[in-house]
C-alpha cells in the first residue's frame, strides 16, 4: 500500500510538473514528450531524452492529450530477430504466390487427368529404364565375379595356388558388384519415392480441377 500510494504520489507530481512546463515555456509550441520508465513511472519533457527513445514515448500537446505515440527503440537482438521473422514472412509469401502460379500453370497445361497422369508416367517410365539398365548391368558383373570365382576354385582344387593377379581382379569385381547392387537399391528407393509423389501430384491436381469446377 505504502509503495502504491508512493507511485500515485510520483504520477501527480510528474502531471504537475508537466503542467509547469507547459505553462512557463510558451515558445514550445505546446509540444511535450511523455513516457514511463522501467517500473512504470511516467516522465515528461519538453525534449527528448535517452530515456524516452528507449522505452517509447507519447506527443503530447499543450492539454496533455496524446497526439502520437512512438514504440521503443529495439536493441540489436531484438531488430536481428525482427528482420528474421519478417525474411522468413516473405519467405513464406513467395513461396505461397510461386505455389499459386505453379498451379494456374499446370491446369493450363493439363486440361485433364488423363494428360497430366500421362506426363507423370513418363517420369517414372524414366527411372524403370534405369533400373532396368542396372540390372542388366549387375547381372553382367554378377556373372564376371562368377567365372573368375570358378578358376580360383577350380585352381584350389588342382592343388595349385591361386596367383596374386587372379586374387586382386576377385576383389575388384566384388567391389563392382556391390557398387552395382548398392546403385540398384538407390533407384529402387527413387522409384518407390516417385510412385508415391505422382499420387500426391495427381490427388493435388484433382482437388485443384474440383475447386475449378465448383468456382465457375
Amino acid at each position: 500500500m505504502r509503495k502504491a500510494g508512493f507511485m500515485i504520489a510520483t504520477a501527480i507530481l510528474a502531471a504537475s510538473s508537466f503542467t509547469a512546463m507547459a505553462q512557463s515555456n510558451p515558445n514550445s509550441n505546446g509540444t511535450r514528450y511523455k513516457w514511463r520508465d522501467a517500473q512504470g513511472l511516467p516522465h515528461y519533457s519538453d525534449s527528448l531524452t535517452t530515456d524516452a527513445i528507449k522505452y517509447g514515448y507519447d506527443v503530447v500537446n499543450d492539454r496533455g492529450l496524446v497526439i502520437q505515440h512512438i514504440e521503443r527503440q529495439l536493441n540489436p537482438e531484438e531488430r536481428a530477430a525482427a528482420r528474421k521473422q519478417a525474411d522468413e514472412l516473405a519467405a513464406q509469401q513467395r513461396a505461397a504466390q510461386e505455389r499459386v502460379r505453379n498451379d494456374s500453370q499446370m491446369l493450363s497445361a493439363y486440361p485433364n487427368e488423363a494428360a497430366y497422369k500421362a506426363t507423370l508416367q513418363q517420369e517414372l517410365d524414366n527411372v524403370d529404364q534405369q533400373i532396368s539398365t542396372t540390372r542388366l548391368n549387375l547381372h553382367s558383373q554378377e556373372k564376371a565375379l562368377t567365372d573368375l570365382l570358378t578358376r580360383a576354385g577350380d585352381l584350389e582344387r588342382a592343388k595349385q595356388p591361386v596367383p596374386k593377379f587372379l586374387n586382386d581382379s576377385i576383389a575388384k569385381q566384388r567391389s563392382i558388384v556391390a557398387g552395382q547392387r548398392g546403385a540398384l537399391d538407390r533407384q529402387q528407393a527413387a522409384r518407390d519415392a516417385a510412385a508415391q509423389k505422382m499420387e500426391q501430384q495427381l490427388q493435388h491436381y484433382r482437388e485443384l480441377k474440383a475447386a475449378q469446377a465448383k468456382g465457375q
